[in-house]
């Protein structure tokens, strides 16, 4: 296999990505001045550096002097709140809504409905342990925030059976986003408005 073969073989990993916009982004490399291909694989290469992982919501933020991200150390959010979602963008698509205050837990990815093997990358211990430790001094109230779609709600019924145990306390609630987003339709990309929606009435 070529280097070239190797490169498309990659791009095809990255999400919402086909063999032939793989073969695209490949072709592009090609074009670019060195100069620029230098400086693509220097930022690949030191991404690892300069981001860490937050050991409280598990998403990723450009600090790596502190374990813990601006928005897990901010004293002013809700901590009866806890918004899981499925990834990092979905995160940065809620915050430019302006409407939610609590914290989040990112759980890496959504179980499809025809598959179970995603639940093995998924991060359900660590969320199972997070709830558990912030319900010891107050209520929760445990927010489901996947995409309306069949692997959505797959994923949240496999949160909803993961915490089974915990709902039957009183001090935790499981509630998902209101129908302010329509099915089929994919958090990161909803406007701030439909979002604001989803959050105001979830159920």
């Amino acid at each position: 296999m070529t280097n070239f073969d190797k490169l498309v073989v990659y791009f095809e990993k990255f999400p919402g990505v086909g063999v032939r916009q793989a073969k695209r982004f490949a072709f592009h490399v090609l074009t670019m001045k060195q100069e620029q291909v230098t400086e693509l694989a220097d930022l690949i290469s030191s991404l690892s550096n300069s981001v860490t992982e937050c050991a409280s919501c598990h998403r990723f933020f450009s600090n790596s002097q502190a374990s813990i991200c601006s928005i897990c150390n901010d004293v002013n959010r809700d901590s009866h709140k806890l918004l899981v979602v499925a990834s990092d963008n979905d995160i940065q698509a809620i915050e430019r809504s302006g409407v939610y205050s609590g914290l989040y837990f990112v759980l890496g990815g959504t179980v499809p409905l025809l598959s179970k093997e995603t639940e093995q990358k998924l991060r359900g211990g660590a969320l199972k342990a997070t709830v558990l430790e912030r319900s010891q001094s107050a209520d929760l109230e445990v927010i489901l925030g996947f995409a309306v779609n069949p692997d959505g709600e797959n994923t949240a019924r496999y949160i909803e059976s993961l915490l089974a145990d915990f709902t039957l306390s009183e001090k935790i609630k499981i509630s998902h986003l209101g129908r302010g987003l329509s099915t089929g339709s994919e958090l990161e990309y909803a406007d701030a408005e439909t979002i604001k929606s989803a959050l105001r009435n979830r159920m």
